[in-house]
């Protein structure tokens, strides 16, 4: 089956906040479920800001550019990897991953819907050294039955924004990699989940494409974890 990775608060870190000069502990983490061995945690991810700090972080994230590290520990004592924008404009943003050495890992291409190369949102993964995976969100079929029934969809949406919760609003997001004919990576929506198929895949790789796929989640199922204004 392979590695099952999936995104969460960190429940020890949750209402801490930072005292005499002393950061908070990492508020959230990335789990990990290898075969039938116990979840246990990934790393630790926290968004890494520019001089200009939150407020130019958020700015800039509304053009695609996103940057975070993962860390080993919640008190951030070792750093496993950071994920860093080459470029960004246009609908289309180049990430880079980057070990604690600074040597690559891989490369994420995010190309937005109609604004890239299809009418669905493409995601390219290229591990370093490996082939390239190409995957789309959500399934044609799907998208041709949202888009039919739009106006039900617009009642629902109305409807769930009252009610307090987005999940109803949610447009088709499984995402399959291929390299070739074989899928080397998938996210499923049902448990917003990232599986590593292939073999061989850096796990850091993995840990980061799940934290940075939860960047981009509907507005309507609330503020995205690298979005906080605090």
């Amino acid at each position: 089956m392979g590695s099952v990775l999936r995104m969460g608060p960190s429940a020890r870190a949750e209402g801490q906040v930072a005292e005499g000069g002393v950061p908070a502990p990492v508020r959230d983490l990335v789990l990990c479920v290898d075969g039938s061995a116990p979840e246990r945690v990934a790393a630790y991810v926290e968004r890494e800001l520019p001089p200009g700090g939150i407020p130019a972080y958020r700015a800039a994230r509304g053009g695609g550019v996103r940057s975070f590290v993962l860390w080993a520990d919640e008190h951030r004592r070792e750093r496993l990897a950071t994920l860093v924008t080459v470029s960004a404009g246009n609908g289309v943003s180049t990430y880079q991953v980057l070990g604690a050495h600074g040597e690559p890992i891989g490369t994420f291409v995010r190309e937005k819907a109609l604004r890239g190369r299809g009418l669905r949102t493409r995601w390219t993964v290229t591990p370093a050294g490996g082939p390239e995976a190409v995957g789309f969100k959500g399934r044609i079929f799907w998208w041709y039955v949202w888009w039919l029934f739009l106006p039900i969809q617009t009642l629902i949406i109305v409807l769930s924004l009252l009610g307090g919760s987005g999940d109803a609003a949610r447009g088709p997001r499984r995402i399959v990699w291929r390299a070739g004919r074989r899928a080397a990576l998938e996210f499923t929506s049902k448990d917003d989940s990232v599986r590593l198929h292939a073999p061989g895949y850096d796990w850091r790789l993995g840990v980061a494409l799940m934290a940075l796929l939860r960047t981009f989640d509907s507005w309507l199922l609330g503020t995205e974890w690298d979005d906080r204004k605090e």
